[in-house]
């Protein structure tokens, strides 16, 4: 599974903050609501209009951001 398939950026929608495709559901979004406590399936009950491989990607994508921070001292 890759990211780049159910994750965008545009800056036309959410200011440009990296978004579900399709949606105006942000990365920081679905990364929030599983840092609280929320199930998977918590979360795509609330949003029905987003699926098990959308809610993983996003944690792919921070996996990803994460890996590429280079902290300069």
């Amino acid at each position: 599974m890759t990211y780049q398939n159910y994750i965008s950026i545009d800056p036309e929608i959410r200011f440009g903050r990296p978004c579900v495709t399709g949606t105006r559901i942000s990365v920081y979004d679905v990364l929030g609501w599983l840092g609280i406590g929320m199930s998977v399936s918590d979360i795509m009950d609330d949003f029905p209009e987003l699926t098990e491989e959308q809610i993983r990607a996003c944690l792919l994508y921070a996996a990803d951001r994460e890996r590429k921070i280079r902290v300069i001292v």
